[in-house]
């Protein structure tokens, strides 16, 4: 008897640690993090990938924590490498929403500004299109499933109870970042550069024929500008973050790699 009790905790305490780190993915990587998904949805995907992964790692190896402050520590460090995964993968795609941001600026449409059913705040029609197109992306790669298959090779170099971060997880989030910015400036230069040009051509015109109303003259030019412009290169935008994808899954999932014992 003293024998199934102490193996139902061990799978107990377990489980505990294995819902850490799935939870703080579910919770932070993309996809998950909208809004419009319920809470109570999110809740069962992490409980229910807890519970399948939960007997497969409990073995010989595992030693019972003596003190809950040591739990406490363990579960941190769990978490830690859950949201590494999924921050990463939510900074390196959120560069795209800033550079909708600046286009509907410079386009003039930002005016036009609609509530973002994924984050309940306001944003420009291009921030959604952007965002939108990156994550169908994202999807039709298996960027989801790549996403497990990562979480699923942390647990083969650092099981239940040894995962442990330091400044690995600083440095992740800074070269995502960069990358972040990175992508969305490829991905909308023939945008920005479209619009500067017609900024230039409308400077011109103002100084040779003041008696045109720029404002009114360049807000229509701006807007058909932006739209063809976009028509013709949205194409662009997934292929841009297409590769960048793959290869920031398995870096991130390097990254945790590394920073185990």
């Amino acid at each position: 008897m003293d024998a199934l009790e102490g193996r139902l905790l061990d799978l107990m305490l377990v489980f505990v640690l294995v819902l850490s780190r799935v939870g703080a993915l579910v919770a932070t990587a993309p996809i998950f993090t909208a809004t419009i998904i319920p809470k109570r949805v999110k809740a069962i995907l992490a409980v229910s990938l807890a519970m399948l992964m939960t007997p497969l790692l409990v073995d010989g190896s595992w030693a019972r924590p003596p003190e809950v402050i040591t739990l406490g520590r363990l579960i941190v460090g769990e978490a830690l490498v859950g949201m590494l995964l999924g921050l990463g993968l939510s900074a390196m795609m959120s560069g795209v929403q800033v550079t909708g941001q600046v286009v509907g600026q410079m386009s003039g449409m930002a005016l036009a500004e609609t509530v973002d059913p994924a984050f309940q705040s306001n944003a420009s029609i291009f921030n959604q299109v952007f965002y939108f197109v990156t994550m169908a992306v994202f999807v039709c790669i298996g960027g989801h499933r790549m996403t497990i298959d990562a979480l699923l090779d942390t647990f083969a170099w650092a099981p239940p109870g040894q995962a442990q971060l330091g400044a690995e997880f600083g440095t992740a989030m800074v070269a995502m970042l960069s990358l972040s910015f990175e992508l969305g400036l490829r991905a909308a230069a023939p945008l920005l550069v479209s619009l500067f040009l017609a900024t230039l051509v409308l400077g011109l015109i103002s100084r040779t024929l003041p008696q045109i109303n720029t404002i009114a003259v360049g807000f229509g030019l701006n807007s058909m500008l932006t739209v063809g412009v976009m028509m013709l290169t949205i194409g662009s935008v997934a292929w841009t973050f297409q590769d960048p994808l793959g290869d920031t899954i398995a870096y991130l999932r390097d990254t945790a790699v590394g920073a185990g014992p």
